[in-house]
């Protein structure tokens, strides 16, 4: 008992010598950084506020969909990426499925590649249109998260073209989005094809809703 009595005390004050150590040694955010990261979380509270409380909301259109607050990764500004966006000089339409299996043309518009640790991954952008006829245009992925901690479909990204010209946008991971079809079998999305997955584990955006 005397010997139990006296490793204790050691162990606890190690445990707190290397906890000073770790966290002395973690580079402090910068005031944009925390500026960013809070700008982040509002918009996530605000979509909360969207989904239960929206009569539009797929939530309140679908009785069989109960809301509960959206899962989030953290946010971390390392996954936010400046990036040329290359266009296709072909912009070639194709088909992508739908998750109740229709078919859907979208053009395939440009790419763009993120360097993460000191390696490329390429991403396409693709242009549609709304049943309105409103021209958009969406990043869509999978990546090694996918069916695992995130939607098993995939994740989005909105993009919209600005008039640089220097063709230099911005890629925020923190921003990707589950499909409406996450939350309610009434909707129907898009599927990423196998030429739109990252061999990567995207740990930002949101997660799993169920």
């Amino acid at each position: 008992m005397h010997k139990s009595f006296l490793v204790t005390p050691i162990f606890i004050f190690t445990i707190l010598i290397f906890s000073v150590l770790f966290f002395s040694c973690s580079e402090p955010r910068s005031p944009e950084e925390n500026e960013y990261i809070e700008s982040i979380k509002k918009s996530r509270q605000e979509k909360d506020d969207y989904m239960k409380n929206d009569p539009d909301s797929p939530f309140n259109l679908d009785e069989k969909a109960h809301f509960s607050p959206l899962k989030y990764y953290p946010v971390d500004p390392e996954f936010r990426f400046s990036s040329v966006l290359h266009q296709y000089k072909s912009k070639d339409t194709v088909i992508v499925l739908g998750t109740k299996g229709e078919e859907r043309k979208v053009i395939r518009y440009g790419y763009l590649v993120f360097n993460y640790k000191e390696k490329e991954y390429p991403i396409n952008v693709y242009e549609g249109k709304t049943k309105n006829g409103l021209v958009y245009h969406s990043i869509w992925f999978t990546d090694l998260t996918t069916g695992e901690d995130t939607y098993g479909v995939g994740r989005y990204v909105d993009f919209e073209l600005n008039e640089n010209e220097d063709y230099i946008y911005t890629v925020d991971f923190n921003l990707a989005y589950n499909p409406l079809c996450a939350y309610s079998a009434r909707y129907s999305c898009a599927i990423p094809t196998k030429e739109d997955h990252i061999p990567l584990a995207i740990t930002a955006g949101e997660k799993n809703f169920h």
